[in-house]
């Protein structure tokens, strides 16, 4: 199993288990609101919480399948040749966005909410726990992207 598929498996099985939690989250939220007529007071931001993570982790990963959302007329109407080169320059402006937002911006984010020690309201959870998916995701991306870029650099 290679360096890639390793990194594919564990990126599967994380956003899986943050979407079955926030649906159990979610489920426990409408029972204890309408069936119990005592609203959990934590579930709310969990499930915030939760989004977050199973938004941006899923953006990484379907970016590392080459599933995302595109328009990609451009490339479809290209030949060959030219089509290789726009991918490449699409996943350099990919990976400039992911280590420059993503990564830097994301790890200023989270640095200075632990230094800050900002918590949640309702949870008390630091907040830099909560941010610290974009530096994670920002780096599967910049990985995904140079990985793909290589391999059309090679294809010539």
């Amino acid at each position: 199993m290679t360096i890639r598929e390793k990194i594919d498996k564990v990126l599967e099985y994380a956003v899986v288990i943050l979407l079955s939690v926030l649906v159990v989250d979610v489920l426990w939220q409408v029972i204890s609101r309408y069936l119990l007529s005592s609203p959990s007071s934590f579930t709310d931001e969990l499930a915030g919480f939760l989004l977050i993570w199973v938004g941006v982790l899923g953006a990484a990963y379907v970016h590392g399948k080459q599933e995302h959302l595109a328009i990609d007329l451009l490339l479809q109407r290209s030949k060959p040749e030219r089509q290789r080169k726009l991918i490449i320059i699409i996943n350099v402006l990919i990976l400039l966005f992911a280590l420059s937002v993503m990564v830097i911006g994301g790890t200023w984010l989270v640095v200075t909410r632990f230094q800050l020690n900002v918590v949640s309201s309702a949870l008390r959870l630091p907040l830099g726990y909560v941010y610290l998916v974009l530096p994670i995701s920002g780096l599967l991306m910049a990985y995904y992207s140079n990985e793909v870029i290589r391999k059309n650099i090679k294809k010539k």
